[in-house]
């Protein structure tokens, strides 16, 4: 393990030159997560389960592409969100339409015969549950409040609603959304980062905070808690003999750490992918006293090893 300590002065371009917002390709997010969690699957200690989430990826992608039209913001509603800074997606306020449902269920007849028992059983009380049972276990995934709730099943609802707001935010395309009163949650949907990533080509050195739920990236300057926004005690930690691919981003000022991935270092990193394989970083940081501050959405578990 190597720690550094960093102080601000990381020098971008004017912040009006540097494009805010950056939203996933739509025929190509799931698809490429799934080729890079199968690319870093052979060897690692959790190469199973990265293959499931693999298996669970090229579902995604098969739903988002097959997915229904859905009722959407009115331009009324957008520009009245640009300009009081509000996020036209909010996962805590959208009125969400049933057809993530259907995604629900294309996901889990696509995954079900190649998932370990203990999933197979999720799969099944999912299939079987009528449509507020399943809203129900949205909000649980979407406020974080898990207490009561079929933890083994929330991540497949993640996976559904993950398609459901990467329709919608796709969809409406990056005209729609502009900065928001917070910076530190997602312009679209108001969901937290799950990680940040630092790019490589046109945005060269720019990074970006990933959101959790719709993939939407938008730019935050470097040197800076994406949780509190301190610049000062800001430090970057890695697992001894890794590439330096991925970090973790910490801040003494309110303990807490999240990832960040360099472009650079291996340009195919994944904000998802990535993430699950680097678990050991997290457990480091739990040893550190540095707690998470924001979500893998397929983390949701009551154990500290994953168990797909």
């Amino acid at each position: 393990m190597s720690a550094t300590i960093l102080q601000p002065g990381q020098i971008e371009a004017p912040a009006g030159s540097i494009p805010f917002l950056r939203l996933p390709e739509r025929d190509e997010i799931f698809r490429e997560r799934a080729a890079r969690l199968r690319q870093l699957a052979p060897g690692h200690a959790l190469q199973d389960f990265l293959l499931f989430m693999a298996a669970i990826a090229d579902a995604q992608q098969a739903a988002l592409m097959a997915f229904s039209s859905v009722p959407l913001p009115d331009e009324i509603r957008l520009a009245l969100c640009r300009e009081h800074g509000m996020p036209p997606l909010s996962a805590q306020g959208w009125q969400r339409d049933p057809a993530w449902h259907n995604a629900l269920r294309k996901i889990a007849a696509q995954v079900k015969e190649n998932a370990t028992p203990a999933s197979r059983e999720a799969l099944s009380r999912l299939e079987a549950m009528d449509g507020a049972a399943l809203e129900k276990l949205a909000d649980a995934v979407l406020s974080g409040q898990y207490s009561g709730a079929d933890l083994a099943a929330l991540p497949f609802i993640a996976a559904a609603l993950q398609v459901y707001w990467t329709h919608m935010t796709t969809t409406l395309g990056a005209k729609a959304f502009d900065r928001i009163a917070v910076a530190q949650v997602c312009p679209a949907c108001a969901a937290p980062p799950s990680v940040s990533v630092v790019h490589i080509g046109s945005s060269e050195g720019l990074r970006y905070l990933n959101c959790a739920l719709c993939g939407t990236q938008w730019h935050m300057v470097r040197i800076k808690c994406s949780n509190c926004e301190s610049t000062k005690d800001i430090g970057y930690d890695m697992i001894e003999g890794a590439s330096g691919a991925v970090k973790a981003e910490t801040c003494d000022a309110c303990a807490s750490y999240l990832k960040i991935m360099y472009m650079d270092k291996d340009h195919q990193v994944d904000p998802v992918a990535d993430d699950l394989a680097t678990l050991t970083l997290d457990l480091m940081m739990d040893e550190q006293g540095k707690l998470r501050s924001g979500p893998n959405l397929f983390l949701i578990t009551d154990s500290d090893t994953p168990t797909p």
